[in-house]
This record gives structure tokens, C-alpha cells and sequence, in this order.
């Protein structure tokens, strides 16, 4: 079977967007390159670097947020669901730049397959502790440092942008050891990870998408923490009846604005509700809806066109 690379050329602060568009498509992953995550993850000087500056130069300018399609008797139909998508966001006032949204194609061979995301995706830091890489890479840590195991290609996201490397700041700050945590939207399972790496006895993670819950499952057994991190498919009303610690939810905007009072319950007293994936442009929405159900509002952190809040109930 042969693949199509689909990519969009855009910016940091929409390549979010962009990926769940080609998500939604039919992706079962997405790889964006990003010149500022370089900057963002460079150690100080004198300590080794996770990612070369030579990549930032041959990312170029622009952001680029690629899926990938099987050949196959939809493929058209894929393409024109992503078209119309561009199209329609750009009618759209999203207070944030979205770039060219210029497209290009290319064919992948089953056999290059592999090969292709190996080119493109190197170890990278998230947060101040939590080291991100493929399998088939090595990395040298500095002391506290963990080493979180997840291949590209399994699923959607990898982690490197601004609403994953706030949330893990987040969570490296306020999971304790011995408590509990509930990761809602797991996705990939890093943030379910992380909270493990940080000393959480006991981590729920949930996801909607039962490819996300099968793929997380997958990197939590791969990273050693199938006694620690348990994966349920399905909504977070539905399919938890217990209290959590911390309560960790990188999503958007109006889901967390939404989510704000359901989730109490969920959320031990004295506990801290973690949130990200919140557009600068919605972080007062989400600050209000979070003060109406009564939490104090911790940590606000903002990066470029994101930001993430920490909050106790």
C-alpha cells in the first residue's frame, strides 16, 4: 500500500488546528516541524543540546503539519474534506495567524514509510525534566531527568508544542508523589506518563478515541508503567466515578470552559485541576469560568498564541 504526505505550511500558533484538521481527515498521525521548538528546547550552554540547530535551518519559516493517507478509493474525498476545512477557517476570526495554508503533496512507498518520520523526529524536552524520543535514538540525561519512549506514526501528536510543554510544567510542578491523577484526553499518554515519571501512585487516563486509548496503552506499556497508568475509552462522565489529586485536561478552550464544573467532582478536595490547549484569546473565558465554579486560580503560564492554567478546588 502507498501513502500520501500531506502538508500544510502554517505557524506555530495554528499548527494545532492544522493537525486536527488532517486528523479529522483520516490520519492516524501527524508530524509538525517547527523551528521554534529548537529554540524552545536548546539546553543552556555547555550542556548537550537535545536538538540541532541544523534542523531548525532546514525546517525553514514556515511550520509544516503533515498527515499521511493511505492511496485508496477515499483518499479524494480526504483531500476535499481538508481543502474545504482551509477554507473555511480562513473566513473565520480566530485571533491568531494561520499563516500560507498552502498545501503539498507526496508519495510515500510502504517501504519509506518508517524511514520518513525517522528523518524528521529527534529527542526533544518538555518541561523541565521530561525527555521525549523515538526508540530508535539515544539521549544523554542531566540529573532528574526522565525518558519518555513514544514513536511517531502510532497516533496524532508527539508533544512538541506549546500546549503539552505548558501542561507538563504544570504537571512536573504539582503532582506529588503518592497521589492520584486522572489525564483527560490522553492522546498519546505523555501527560499520563509524566504524571507516573513524577511520582503519581495511580494515573487514569481517558480518551474518546479508542485508536488514542489502544495507541497510549501501547507507549504506557512501552515506558513501564502498566501497574501505574490505567486507559479507559470514553467520556470522562461516563466511564470514571472516582477523585483524583490532580486532574490534568489538554484540550481547547470551550471544552475545558464547559468541563470546568462537571469535573469538580473528579477533583479531591484541596486538589489541583490542570488545564491547556486554551487560545490566548479565551485563556479570560476560561479564568471566569473556572473562578464561577469556585476554583483559585494557581499558575497561569502563556506561550505565543497558547496558554494553560492550574487551578485548586
Amino acid at each position: 500500500m502507498d501513502w500520501m504526505e500531506y502538508t500544510v505550511l502554517t505557524t506555530t500558533g495554528a499548527s494545532d488546528l492544522i493537525s486536527q484538521i488532517l486528523m479529522d481527515a483520516g490520519s492516524n498521525g501527524t508530524m509538525i516541524e517547527d523551528k521554534n521548538d529548537v529554540a524552545a528546547n536548546q539546553r543552556p550552554e555547555g550542556q548537550w543540546d537535545i536538538i540541532d540547530e541544523a534542523i531548525a535551518q532546514r525546517i525553514g519559516d514556515d511550520v509544516k503539519v503533515t498527515g499521511y493517507y493511505e492511496v485508496d478509493e477515499k483518499l479524494r474525498d480526504r483531500l476535499m474534506f481538508i481543502e474545504s476545512e482551509l477554507n473555511r477557517i480562513k473566513g473565520l476570526e480566530l485571533g491568531m495567524d494561520l499563516g500560507k495554508l498552502e498545501t503539498r503533496t507526496h508519495s510515500v512507498a510502504e517501504e519509506d514509510w518508517t524511514e520518513s518520520w525517522k528523518k524528521a523526529f529527534k529527542p526533544f524536552r518538555l518541561g523541565a525534566h521530561m525527555l521525549i524520543k523515538p526508540s530508535w535514538e539515544t539521549v544523554e540525561t542531566a540529573p532528574g531527568d526522565h525518558v519518555i519512549e513514544i514513536d511517531p506514526g502510532m497516533a496524532f501528536g508527539t508533544g512538541t508544542h506549546e500546549t503539552t510543554g505548558m501542561c507538563v510544567r504544570l504537571v512536573e510542578k504539582y503532582v506529588k508523589p503518592g497521589d492520584t491523577a486522572i489525564d483527560i484526553g490522553t492522546g498519546t499518554g505523555i501527560l499520563a506518563i509524566a504524571a507516573a515519571h513524577m511520582g503519581a501512585k495511580r494515573v487514569l487516563a481517558t480518551d474518546l478515541d479508542a485508536v488514542a486509548v489502544r495507541v497510549a496503552r501501547e507507549n504506557v506499556k512501552i515506558n513501564g508503567f502498566e501497574d501505574t497508568i490505567e486507559m479507559r475509552c470514553g467520556d470522562l462522565l461516563e466511564v470514571v466515578d472516582e477523585q483524583a489529586d490532580v486532574v490534568i485536561a489538554n484540550i481547547i478552550a470551550d471544552v475545558i470552559i464547559g468541563l470546568a464544573a462537571p469535573v469538580k467532582p473528579y477533583v479531591a478536595d484541596g486538589g489541583v485541576f490542570i488545564c491547556s490547549g486554551i487560545a490566548v484569546n479565551r485563556l479570560e473565558d476560561v479564568l471566569a469560568a473556572l473562578g464561577a465554579a469556585g476554583y483559585e486560580v494557581l499558575d497561569t503560564l502563556v506561550e505565543g498564541e497558547w496558554a494553560a492554567v492550574a487551578s485548586r478546588k
